[in-house]
């Protein structure tokens, strides 16, 4: 009994919201990304409290850290005197995202109220697509002149190093700002003190993108040579940023939870945090789409009314031969969107990969096929109807795996997100044409006879 009393006392001081003092010595001991999930389950009372009793540093990092509509409800309802003082301690590009998600006016009133150097490169970073590489680049970095020595730049370095995020590499740049070399913490330690640092780039072959490349791109481009970071910069080559590994994380993150929901018709950046009516504005378009596509199916199964009156084993299967195909396609659907994703296809890949799951669907069918076969045979004792119950699954599978293959391809070449709302097309495809196939066999070869 003493024990649950402990229990559930020490249950409640973990549910009551810590006073000023106490969160002034825990956030101590805690990182940002966790003092951000205490402060989301606080009210915005509580929540304001214990952010005015941190450090203006540790404050920003805290909040920079909380979830996209956390975060925009507590910088709306905080007085802008204090949103500004906390947007002045973030990096730039933090900064410059969380500025982007506020009300125009109110990220304006904010902006204002920000020292004037941190505003007018929080704004230069808030002119990019936040879909690109300018979009989510740092410019907190390590820029270097290329005719300085190693013990030169070493020197630089202490000195601007307080200003800037975690140095990997430190990027070297002619009289014009133009990128000329790229050299690594190591390689700057480990070099001769009279050395230059032209000479030590010298054989470089040098990795950038620019600022409007897909930030999708970018995150492959790391993957695929192991970067740490990888530099931004214009057409005429001047230094721009670096997009870092951390934000590839991030990137890679929001972009596979994006492909995931927009496949179903949900909102791209919805969390269980998001106000239910912006969830209602995203979902609900793509639900009257999906009941027009499922009026095609059901406008089929109305075509062969009186076969399934005569016959009413059919309406039992017909379901059957939909749903293997659905998820035959869904199948082929999630491995395209996953490839498009994380590497460029080109048109000999695209047809190779279309080939390849109607392959996979052509053997899957055949098995699948048997086994229904079979069933419906012992079940019924009706070999026609097993033998039609078996081609029109093996029909609306291979419809299933080609579907799922090209609508993503489709999608595309159109100019359009190839997850969006695939999965409804998808099942629009194998609903229709599988009961059609079904009915329009069942009708020739059992009820015509």
């Amino acid at each position: 009994m003493q024990e649950s009393e402990h229990q559930d006392s020490q249950e409640q001081r973990d549910l009551t919201p810590p006073s000023s003092e106490g969160a002034a010595r825990a956030i101590e001991e805690e990182h940002p990304a966790d003092i951000a999930l205490r402060l989301e389950e606080l009210e915005f009372e509580d929540q304001l409290r214990i952010i005015r009793s941190m450090a203006p540093g540790d404050a920003a990092d805290s909040v920079a850290e909380m979830e996209r509509h956390e975060r925009v409800e507590l910088l709306e309802r905080l007085d802008p005197r204090h949103a500004a003082a906390l947007v002045s301690e973030m990096s730039p590009d933090d900064a410059a995202d969380i500025l982007e998600e506020l009300k125009d006016e109110h990220a304006l009133n904010i902006l204002g109220r920000v020292p004037k150097e941190d505003a007018a490169e929080i704004r230069n970073l808030m002119t990019y697509d936040p879909d690109t590489a300018g979009g989510v680049m740092n410019t907190e970095i390590v820029i270097l002149d290329e005719r300085l020595t190693a013990d030169q730049a070493i020197q630089v370095i202490r000195t601007e190093i307080k200003d800037k995020e975690v140095p990997y590499y430190a990027y070297l740049v002619d009289a014009q700002e133009r990128l000329t070399g790229v050299l690594s913490m190591r390689d700057l330690l480990l070099a001769p003190a009279g050395e230059m640092l032209m000479d030590m780039a010298k054989n470089q072959v040098l990795v950038s993108v620019t600022f409007d490349v897909d930030r999708e791109e970018v995150a492959h481009l790391i993957s695929k040579y192991s970067f740490l970071g990888i530099p931004v910069v214009d057409y005429e080559d001047r230094l721009l940023g670096v997009v870092t590994y951390d934000d590839v994380i991030d990137i890679i993150h929001e972009e596979a939870t994006e492909d995931m929901q927009k496949m179903v018709g949900a909102g791209s950046d919805e969390t269980v945090d998001s106000p239910w009516t912006y969830s209602i504005r995203k979902r609900l378009p793509w639900l009257f789409v999906n009941m027009l596509n499922s009026a095609v199916a059901a406008y089929v199964v109305h075509l062969f009314e009186g076969s399934i009156a005569e016959m009413a084993i059919l309406a039992v299967l017909m379901p059957m031969v939909a749903n293997q195909a659905g998820n035959t396609g869904q199948q082929a659907l999630a491995v395209m969107i996953r490839q498009m994703a994380v590497d460029k296809l080109d048109r000999k890949k695209c047809w190779y990969a279309v080939f390849r799951e109607i392959k996979i669907g052509l053997v899957n069918g055949i098995f699948v096929s048997l086994i229904a076969l079979a069933a419906v045979f012992l079940l019924t004792g009706k070999g026609l109807l097993a033998c039609v119950m078996a081609t029109a699954l093996l029909l609306d599978m291979l419809v299933g795996s080609l579907a799922g293959a090209g609508i993503p391809l489709i999608l595309k070449k159109l100019g359009r997100d190839p997850a969006q709302a695939s999965s409804i097309f998808l099942t629009t495809l194998t609903d229709s044409l599988g009961f059609f196939f079904f009915l329009g066999l069942a009708q020739v070869f059992l009820i015509a006879r």
